[in-house]
């Protein structure tokens, strides 16, 4: 192991942290009875929800850097990515074991009967996927497709976005107030608009010395 491998800033540290305390205060809430009426819907919502920030954050990581020269982000995308596939796995977990208590034949049905499933599942898999390659051995096995199955995040946070809307009821704003962060981060994406966020903001950025 590399000397200094395990040093870390204080937004890593605040970062790591940060990411376990939805977990704790779930548990806390659930030890104390706190979680209302419907337990597993308040547990499936709090876990879902979790993964969705957490997933957004670690998009937000990239953008933040180009517009603002702030490459210490950078080192969060991946924790950040890892965290919210934790928070999914748990989500799904509390679907398929808690709700269903792993009867298969409902979960098939829930599947292909409620449209929001089947996009959490994709969804899922897609992290799955992405945790799987995120370490520097796959990344210097796939090379430039490395690359490419990682910008499938925005395709997870966008069907991320859609399975919540889907899976709360009407009236509901939250979900829109996502929606409109992912559309923003796509938009940040293209290169027009990237360029002329850059020259608005960057020459506000005082210099460091």
């Amino acid at each position: 192991m590399k000397r200094g491998s395990w040093n870390l800033t204080p937004l890593q540290i605040i970062t790591h942290i940060g990411a376990w305390i939805p977990l704790a205060v779930g548990l806390w809430d659930l030890w104390q009875g706190n979680l209302g009426p419907d337990i597993i819907r308040e547990a499936t919502l709090r876990t879902g929800k979790t993964a969705l920030i957490l997933l957004l954050l670690s998009l937000a990581c990239t953008p933040v850097n180009t517009l603002f020269k702030f490459r210490t982000v950078l080192k969060l995308r991946r924790p950040l990515g890892l965290y919210s596939f934790m928070y999914a796995s748990i989500h799904f977990a509390i679907f398929i074991g808690v709700d269903y208590f792993f009867d298969f034949r409902l979960i098939q049905d829930a599947l292909l009967e409620k449209r929001y499933a089947i996009v959490g599942l994709i969804t899922g898999t897609i992290l799955l996927l992405l945790g799987i390659t995120s370490t520097k051995g796959w990344q210097r096995r796939l090379k430039k497709n490395w690359k490419r199955l990682h910008r499938l995040v925005y395709l997870a946070g966008i069907l991320a976005v859609v399975h919540y809307i889907w899976l709360v009821k009407q009236g509901v704003s939250d979900p829109w107030l996502y929606a409109g962060i992912v559309a923003l981060l796509l938009i940040l994406r293209m290169k027009p608009v990237k360029k002329w966020a850059i020259s608005v903001l960057q020459p506000r950025i005082p210099k460091r010395a």
